[in-house]
C-alpha cells in the first residue's frame, strides 16, 4: 500500500514491509487521511519511507536508516531516479530523525534488501501521478508522455519540471498510467557504477558529522577515565581544573569525571590537571593468559567421531578487537527539565531514544534524537554509551554540551569484539567428510549490580548473535553436522563487530577446510568445488580462481589462500597472495573478490564494501588485536591497535560482481569472513605452518 499523504506537494509514502507486487498507489481511507500526515511528511514517525517532490524540482526522501560510510544513502537515491527518471543530483536523502514507532535499525547487511522494494514502489508512485498531472495541464494521453532528467516531457517537445507539476500531482488518487516499478531490463541507473552523491562533500569538509555541529550553549566536553575497565571515582580533587581558564564545569558521571569548557584544548588541559583517586575495576586481577584459559576450559566437548574415520583438529583464538571508527564518538546534548534534544550517529535511535529517557528521567516523548551521519561504524554506533552520557552531563552541569570520547577513551573504555575460542573436527573416511563439529566460547558481556552504570549508560537490547550453531549454513557437504557454544562472562564492554560472529566463525572453518583438502591430498580449490552445496557459491569460486590464476607458481615464502562464505542471501569469495618471506612481517600482495549479492545497485558502492572487507581481514588475522594487562586495555591509539595502513594494502585488488536479476542480497558484512580465511590460508601455505592463534602478531 503506497499512502497519498494530504499536503500542498506531491508526497507519497510506503511501509517499509510493503510487497511491491500489491502496492499500485491504492486511494487512502477515509481512516488513512485522517492520519496527521504533516508527522509522516516531517519523517519523525510511523514506519514509513515518505517521498516528496518540492517546487524547487527537488525529491526528498527522509530516511530511516544511518549512513555510516557504507553508501546507503547514495543507493537509495539511485533506487529513487531510476524509478522516476529524475537526476541523481535532485535527489536528496536526509536522515530521519529517532521516531516513536517502526523500526530505524541498520544493521545486519539489509538496509539496500530492506529498502529496494519499497524505494522503488514510492517512486513509480509519484512518477505515475506526475506524468498523469501534466497530461490534464496540456491534455494529452498520458501514456504519449515521457519523463527525464525530473521533467515531464510531451511529443511535442514541451516539458514540466516535477516542481511545477508537485502541486496539481498531489490532488491525483488515481494516475492515468501504471505505477508498477520498471523491470529491470529498463534500468539505466541501477546496476552503474556510480560515485557517492556525499563523496564531494566529504572531501571537501562539507559533510557534516556531530563534531562539525554548532548547537546554541553547547560546549566542548571531555571526561577522564579510570585507568582499568569498569574503574570508579573514589575521591576528585578538582581545584586547579575549576580554576583553569576557559572552564565552566567540572561533574562527577559513572564513567569519571566530565570537564566542561570553551575549547577541547581547554577540555584536555582540565581534564588532566584533575587528581582522582580510583577504586579498580572487577578485572583487575585478570590479563589475556588467564581470559584465553578460561575461553578453552568452556568450550564444550565435541563428542565422540564417528568409528573409523581419521580427524582433522584444530583449536583457534580469536583476540578482542576495537572497532575503531575514524570519527571517533562525538554526541551534543541539550537536556533541560521538561525535555531534551540530542545529536549523534546512531544505528539503533529508537532504542537510544528510550534509554536516554529513562536515564535522565523523561519521558520517551520529550526526548528528541536527531541522527548525524557517521564516519565510520563498523558495528560500534549499534551502541549508544556516549550519547547517554552526554545526557547526563548535560544534565547536571545544567547547560548544553558536545562530549567527544578521544580515540584512547573509545579503544580502552568502549565496546570491543568479544574474544573467542574455538575448537574444531572434520571426520574423514574413503576421501570424504563424514562429520563436522564445530564448538565455541566466547566472551559475553557481564557486570556485578554496581558496575552497569560504569559503562556510561543501559545496554541495548541489540547486541550480537548469541549461541550461533556452528557450520548453521551447510555451506559444504561434510555430513553430520554437530556443535555447541559456551561463554565466559566478564565486565568487558561488547559490541557487535562487522559480521559479527561468522567473522571467527567462518574463518577458523575455512582453515580447517584447507587443511582436510592436504590431508586428502587434494587442491583446496578442486575439494571445495565437490563438496560446496550451492551452485552460486562455486561459481564465485570458480571465479576467483580463474581470474586470479589459482596455481600459479610463486616464490618461496609466497602463497596462495583461498576461502568462501554465503550470508545474508549473498555469497562471496576471495583469493589472496600473500608474501611472507619474513613470516614477523607478512604482507598481502594481491587479493581478488567475486561475490554474487543478486541486484548490485551501486557496484562501485559494492567494490568500495569488498574492499574494506578485504582490509579487515588482513587487519584481524595478521596484527589488530587488544590485550588486557590486568583489567587495562593496553593499546590507545591507532600507533598500538595495529589495524592496517596503505602500506599493508594489497598492490593489486580486483573485484568481479556476478551478474543477476533477482532483488538485492546483503554486503556490507559478506566479504570478512572469507577473507580473513583467505588470508590465513595463504599464509599458512606460505610458511608451512598451521595458524592457530589471530591476530597472528600479537
Amino acid at each position: 500500500m503506497v499512502y497519498s499523504l494530504a499536503a500542498s506537494t506531491l508526497t507519497v509514502a510506503a511501509p517499509l514491509g510493503c510487497d511491491p507486487s500489491t502496492a499500485e498507489g491504492i486511494e487512502p481511507t477515509a481512516a488513512d487521511r485522517r492520519r496527521p500526515s504533516d508527522v509522516l511528511v516531517t519523517g519523525t514517525d510511523e514506519e514509513m519511507l515518505v517521498l516528496e517532490v518540492t517546487a524547487a524540482n527537488k525529491v526528498v526522501v527522509r530516511l530511516p536508516r544511518v549512513e555510516v560510510g557504507q553508501g546507503v544513502t547514495t543507493a537509495v537515491a539511485m533506487m529513487i531516479a531510476e524509478e522516476l527518471d529524475a537526476r541523481l543530483v535532485d535527489v536528496d536523502i536526509p536522515l530521519a530523525e529517532a521516531r516513536t514507532k517502526g523500526n530505524q535499525y541498520t544493521g545486519g547487511s539489509n538496509s539496500v534488501s530492506s529498502l529496494y522494494g519499497p524505494a522503488r514502489q514510492l517512486a513509480a508512485t509519484a512518477r505515475a501521478k506526475l506524468v498523469t498531472a501534466a497530461a490534464r495541464r496540456w491534455h494529452v494521453p498520458a501514456r504519449s508522455l515521457r519523463t527525464r532528467d525530473t521533467r515531464v516531457i510531451a511529443p511535442d517537445g514541451r516539458s514540466a519540471t516535477f516542481g511545477s507539476l508537485t502541486a496539481s500531482a498531489a490532488r491525483i488518487h488515481r494516475p492515468s498510467v501504471s505505477s508498477r516499478p520498471k523491470p529491470a531490463s529498463r534500468h539505466r541507473v541501477i546496476g552503474r557504477p556510480t560515485t557517492r552523491i556525499d563523496a564531494r562533500d566529504i572531501v571537501t569538509g562539507k559533510a557534516t558529522y556531530a563534531g562539525d555541529l554548532t548547537v546554541a550553549g553547547a560546549k566542548p566536553t571531555v571526561v577522564a577515565r579510570p585507568p582499568t575497565l569498569g574503574g570508579t571515582v573514589v575521591s576528585v580533587d578538582d581545584r586547579a581544573a575549576r580554576a583553569m581558564p576557559g572552564v565552566h564545569a567540572v561533574v562527577k558521571v559513572a564513567g569519571g569525571v566530565a570537564v566542561v569548557a570553551d575549547s577541547f584544548h581547554h577540555a584536555f588541559k582540565a581534564r588532566d590537571a584533575l587528581r582522582i583517586t580510583w577504586a579498580p575495576g572487577p578485572l583487575a586481577s585478570l590479563s589475556d593468559a588467564a581470559i584465553r584459559s578460561r575461553l578453552r576450559a568452556a568450550v564444550p566437548r565435541l563428542g565422540t567421531a564417528p568409528r573409523g574415520s581419521a580427524q582433522t583438529e584444530g583449536e583457534f583464538e580469536f583476540a578482542f578487537v576495537s572497532h575503531a571508527p575514524m570519527e571517533v564518538l562525538t554526541a551534543v546534548a541539550d537536556v533541560r527539565p521538561g525535555r531534551a534534544e540530542i545529536w549523534f550517529s546512531s544505528q539503533t535511535p529508537m532504542d537510544a531514544r528510550d534509554s536516554i529517557a529513562a536515564a535522565v528521567g523523561l519521558p520517551t516523548s520529550k526526548v528528541r534524537v536527531h541522527v548525524m551521519r557517521g564516519g565510520g561504524s563498523f558495528g560500534r554506533r549499534l551502541n549508544y554509551d556516549a550519547a547517554i552520557e552526554a545526557a547526563l552531563i548535560s544534565k547536571a552541569a545544567r547547560r548544553p554540551v558536545k562530549l567527544m570520547w578521544s580515540r584512547a577513551d573509545d579503544i580502552r573504555h568502549g565496546r570491543m569484539r568479544p574474544a573467542s575460542h574455538h575448537r574444531i573436527r572434520a571426520s574423514h573416511a574413503r576421501g570424504r567428510v563424514v562429520a563436522f563439529a564445530h564448538s565455541m566460547a566466547s566472551v559475553s558481556e557481564a557486570y556485578p549490580e554496581s558496575g552497569a552504570t560504569a559503562q556510561g549508560g543501559v545496554t541495548p537490547a541489540v547486541a550480537r548473535a548469541a549461541n550461533p550453531l556452528p557450520s548453521d549454513s551447510g555451506l559444504y557437504n561434510f555430513g553430520r553436522l554437530s556443535g555447541n557454544s559456551g561463554s565466559v562472562e566478564l565486565a568487558i564492554p561488547l559490541g557487535a563487530w562487522r559480521s559479527v560472529d561468522s567473522g571467527t566463525m567462518r574463518t577458523a572453518e575455512e582453515i580447517v577446510v584447507d587443511e582436510v583438502a592436504r590431508s586428502l591430498g587434494r587442491d583446496p580449490v578442486a575439494f571445495r568445488r565437490t563438496t560446496l552445496r550451492n551452485k552460486s557459491v562455486k561459481a564465485v569460486l570458480d571465479k576467483v580462481a580463474t581470474t586470479g590464476h589459482w596455481g600459479r607458481p610463486l616464490p618461496a615464502g609466497q602463497a596462495q589462500g583461498v576461502a568462501v562464505h554465503e550470508e545474508y542471501g549473498s555469497c562471496v569469495a576471495c583469493l589472496v597472495e600473500v608474501n611472507a618471506t619474513d613470516p614477523k612481517n607478512p604482507r598481502v600482495t594481491r587479493a581478488v573478490v567475486a561475490a554474487d549479492v543478486g541486484t548490485a545497485v551501486n557496484p562501485r558502492g559494492l567494490e568500495a564494501q569488498l574492499m574494506g572487507t578485504v582490509i579487515d581481514g588482513i587487519s584481524t588475522v595478521l596484527q589488530a588485536g587488544l590485550h588486557i594487562d590486568r583489567g587495562t586495555v593496553r593499546e590507545s591509539s591507532y600507533a598500538d591497535f595495529h589495524y592496517a595502513r596503505q602500506r599493508h594494502a594489497p598492490l593489486h585488488f580486483e573485484v568481479h560482481l556476478i551478474p543477476s536479476r533477482r532483488e538485492p542480497g546483503g554486503a556490507g558484512e559478506l566479504g570478512v569472513p572469507a577473507a580473513a580465511g583467505a588470508v590465513a590460508n595463504a599464509y599458512a601455505r606460505a610458511t608451512g605452518t598451521k595458524p592457530r592463534r589471530f591476530p597472528l602478531t600479537f
